[in-house]
């Protein structure tokens, strides 16, 4: 069983996802930390991505989940605080991928973009991976 909190943040346009995959977080043990929003109300994403971020970097949460309609702007605004590698993601593939070679510790999706069996896919990825150091430990110290 699952002993850290996973923070899960997103805008309006990432509500829907970010509802189904809190619910899939929960069913798999996690202490889920949600972060907003809470409707499909309008609201502006680097608010979200900066809230999850902070979670990260203060310990509240080990990793996350953020969506936006694309993934790419709360992505940005989350990779902006230092410590944190938010990864946007397609597929279970990069997913296992942004874990294994760069230590991702915030998942981006697009709520627009991606079907929910794919960002489901990419949740059990994204958390099933360890990160494999060796080779990558000096280029993910080059990040900081």
């Amino acid at each position: 069983m699952p002993s850290k909190s996973i923070v899960i943040a997103s805008d309006h346009a990432g509500y829907e996802l970010k509802e189904t995959l809190k619910q899939e977080l929960s069913e798999m043990g996690f202490e889920v930390l949600d972060l907003g929003t809470d409707s499909q109300e309008s609201v502006d994403y680097p608010d979200f991505g900066h809230a999850a971020a902070e979670a990260i970097v203060s310990g509240r949460a080990e990793r996350g989940v953020i969506v936006c309609g694309t993934g790419i702007g709360i992505s940005i605004a989350a990779n902006r605080h230092p410590g944190v590698r938010a990864a946007l993601c397609h597929d279970a593939e990069l997913a296992k991928l942004s874990r294994e070679h760069n230590d991702a510790n915030l998942l981006a999706l697009g709520g627009r973009t991606t079907e929910v069996d794919v960002a489901r896919a990419c949740l059990k990825s994204f958390l099933e991976t360890p990160y494999e150091g060796g080779r990558h430990d000096r280029r993910i110290a080059k990040l900081a």
